[in-house]
Formats: C-alpha cells, sequence, structure tokens
C-alpha cells in the first residue's frame, strides 16, 4: 500500500505532515511521489491565508477524476482548514467524494479513522472541538535531513485580530521539557544538523518554572556538532534573558524571526499586537547591542482595514530602521471568524497589490545590499541538497542565507566553507574551501 501528502502551509504543517507520514507507516504504507499510484492521499490543509485555501479547494476538487477511476482510493483532508468553523460540512457538500475529514485537534486519530473508512462505506468526519490527547507517540517520518523540526508548543493565546490559529489550534499548550530534550537528543544522535524549535509564539513557552531561556539554553548545551533555531518570537515578549542565552551560545544562529506586521502604532493597536512601533525598535536595537553581527527576519502585513497612506509610509520606514535581512510580506487577508474581517474600512485588492509592490522592492534592495557585503568574504554554510536546475549544491548560512557551490562528492549533511564570489538577491554563490 502506498501513501502520498499534500501539505499547505508553514513549517508548522510541514512537520506536522512528517507526523501523518509516520502515523500511516505504522498502518503498513509506503510513501508514493506519484499521486495516481497512491491508495491513500492526505491533504494536511491551511487556512491561515486565503491562497492557501483556495490552492487546496482546486487541487481537492481535481481528484474527483481519479476517485471515480480508482473506487479503492481513500482521500484524507485534515488540518487548520477542516478544523475551522464550518468548514468541514463545507468540504463534505463541495466533496463529497473525500472518505476522511479530521482537524487540528486529532492527527493523533488518523490510523483509527483510516481502519473505520474501511470498515464501512460512508464517509468518516471526526472534528473534536479541543484537543485531547498529544502527539508524543508517533513517530515523525523525516522528510528534511539535515534539518529537524521539533515542537515545544502548540495553539496561541495571542488573539490577534487578523489570525484564525487561536480559533483552529486551540490555546497554548507547552511540552515537557524533557521530552524536547530527549527528543532532541535522539535527533543529533542519528545525525540531524539543524534543529528548529517551533511554536506559534516560543516565548511564551513555559512547563513549571522552565521559560523559554531556560529551555533553549539546556537545548544548545546537549553535546554534538549542530545549529540551533528557533520560531516565531512574539515581540511582545522578548526579553533580555533571551538575548543573553543566545550570546552564550554559538550553536544558537545568529539571526532572530520577530514578526512586526506593521510600522505604524494605530494599526498595531488595531490589530492587537500589544507593542508599539518605539518598543519593537527598542528591542532591535537591543539586540544588535548585545550582538552586533545578529540579523532581523519578519512578517509585515500591508493593507489591513483602514490602513492609510500615512500608515502604510510608517511600515516602510519601519523597515529601513530596523535594517531587515528578509522579510516575509502579505496583503491582508479577511479570515471568518476573526474581528478584522468585521472591521470597517476594508482596503481595496488594488491598494494593497500596490502597497505589496513598493514594500517587496525596499525588502529586496535592503537584501541584495546585504547580499553583497558576502562577496570576498567566507561563509559556513549546512549544504541541505541538490538543486537539478542550478546543477550546484545548496545550504543555507547561519543568518539563513542560501549558497551554491560546485562539490564532485556530495556533502549533503556537512559543514561547508565557501569564499563567496557573487551574490543574487537573497542567494550566495561561492567555492568551496
Amino acid at each position: 500500500m502506498k501513501y502520498h501528502i499534500v501539505t499547505y502551509g508553514c513549517q508548522m504543517n510541514l512537520h506536522e505532515s512528517e507526523k501523518i507520514a509516520g502515523i500511516l507507516r505504522e498502518k503498513g504504507y509506503d510513501e508514493e511521489s506519484s499521486l495516481e499510484e497512491a491508495d491513500i492521499v492526505v491533504f494536511n490543509t491551511c487556512c491561515i491565508r486565503e491562497n492557501a485555501e483556495n490552492h487546496a479547494f482546486g487541487n481537492l476538487g481535481a481528484l474527483k477524476k481519479l476517485k471515480r477511476a480508482k473506487k479503492s482510493l481513500i482521500i484524507a483532508v485534515g488540518g487548520c482548514m477542516v478544523q475551522e468553523a464550518g468548514k468541514a460540512q463545507l468540504i463534505r457538500e463541495k466533496f463529497p467524494f473525500v472518505d476522511i475529514l479530521f482537524g487540528t485537534h486529532n492527527l493523533y486519530e488518523l490510523g483509527e479513522l483510516i481502519d473505520r473508512k474501511k470498515s464501512q462505506k460512508k464517509a468518516v468526519l471526526s472534528v473534536p472541538e479541543e484537543r485531547k490527547e498529544t502527539e508524543d507517540g508517533i513517530v515523525a517520518v523525516r522528510t528534511s535531513y539535515p534539518n529537524a523540526w521539533v515542537n515545544i508548543a502548540y495553539g496561541c493565546n495571542n488573539f490577534c485580530s487578523y489570525c484564525i490559529v487561536p480559533y483552529v489550534r486551540g490555546r497554548e499548550r507547552s511540552r515537557k521539557k524533557e521530552l524536547i530534550l530527549e527528543e532532541v537528543r535522539d535527533l543529533i544522535l542519528k545525525g540531524y544538523k539543524e534543529i528548529t524549535l517551533l511554536g506559534q509564539n516560543v516565548n511564551s513557552y513555559r512547563d513549571g518554572e522552565t521559560a523559554f531561556p531556560e529551555l533553549l539554553d539546556e537545548v544548545a548545551s546537549l553535546e554534538g556538532e549542530f545549529r540551533l533555531r528557533f520560531m516565531t518570537s512574539h515581540p511582545k515578549d522578548f526579553s533580555e534573558e533571551l538575548v543573553a542565552v543566545m550570546k552564550k551560545h554559538k550553536k544558537i544562529c545568529r539571526v532572530l524571526h520577530l514578526p512586526a506586521q506593521s510600522g505604524s502604532n494605530r494599526i498595531l493597536s488595531l490589530m492587537n499586537r500589544r507593542y508599539t512601533r518605539e518598543k519593537y525598535l527598542e528591542h532591535v536595537r537591543y539586540l544588535k547591542q548585545e550582538i552586533p553581527d545578529a540579523e532581523l527576519t519578519t512578517d509585515l502585513i500591508v493593507g489591513f482595514p483602514t490602513e492609510t497612506d500615512e500608515d502604510f509610509e510608517a511600515t516602510l520606514s519601519l523597515v529601513r530602521e530596523a535594517d531587515f535581512a528578509s522579510a516575509f510580506t502579505f496583503i491582508y487577508s479577511p479570515r471568518s471568524g476573526t474581528k478584522a474581517a468585521e472591521m470597517e474600512g476594508q482596503i481595496p485588492e488594488e491598494t494593497g497589490k500596490a502597497r505589496i509592490v513598493k514594500l517587496i522592492d525596499l525588502v529586496n534592495s535592503q537584501t541584495r545590499e546585504k547580499s553583497k557585503k558576502y562577496i570576498g568574504k567566507t561563509a559556513e554554510i549546512l549544504c541541505e541538497g541538490y538543486d537539478e536546475k542550478k546543477k550546484l549544491y545548496l545550504g543555507r548560512d547561519s543568518y539563513g542565507r542560501m549558497g551554491y557551490f560546485e562539490s564532485e562528492q556530495s556533502p549533503v549533511g556537512e559543514f561547508v566553507t565557501l569564499k563567496i564570489v557573487r551574490a543574487s538577491g537573497i542567494s550566495l554563490y561561492g567555492e568551496r574551501i
């Protein structure tokens, strides 16, 4: 029996797809790259952005013909979109050929749901309102060697006015510190060289007396040759203790992902972000003061309800002042059930598109200038794979810059020193030393 998984969304979803693969392996399925040859197809959906939702609907609809031709095919849909209020019923009505629907709160039940489907003709729907168990017993099928993701927390308590996450992933739940340390130790023994700690807001992690800086310190203190990353950090929970731990350990990458979302205090207040532009920039200055070579990446939204030209200009000026290494940029996307979706003053689509073009141009210009500074210098790259189009090996440095290089033998999983000879956008091209 063969399985094929289609994943939408962020690193959190990618790691959850690894867990889904682990469940399917336990049920006797092997991975199949061809969707047409699979015996079960699982869609792991995302509803954070409208585009991801539309792509999922489009690709799901395309399976109707395949299902007709292959009656035994099991189609399962899970993830954030299914957990969103009303969406499971919508999928059942729009795509009646779907066999299994499950939510973010019961991913661990997928194996049982497959058994139920095989023993009955009707579709199986299981979308609980709350999570009752964890996924700690699932052995994930890791697909991103030499990188590995480790959940430290699930859910979110922040309720940003534009965000659906607290509604589809529930309230914050931190994993036990010892389970996290045990998982990371095992990954190091298996040869993984870059560990990323994941949470909707890692800075609010707490297990008893252990807060995130202490957890980060303990993980970074583990023996072995590896890099350590973490995301995402909410600016309202930024702390001097976190920076002290970053400064203490060379294993921790010198890059902090700190989503700003906007440079306008008025918009930040409407977003319910609970920090000001001034406080955000204070965090930036402190980080650079303590770790001068640290870089900062961020998330930015344009076109939020009532955003004026003045508000948008404040975001552009924040980008210049914070001097971001790179940024994920988005046009505001209304999510049903959030406060922002009901706000007056929704921005026309053409205005959002015009603003995102200006923002991307500015971010890219800063990224190019930072990349140029690499030329003639050396950079340590963790080789992650081979780019078939470029015919070059590739990997990232500690700051997240992608480096490309030639090598006669595969160096995947190795730390490689490059002398950078050319830069293009966020990409570096070098010669192996």
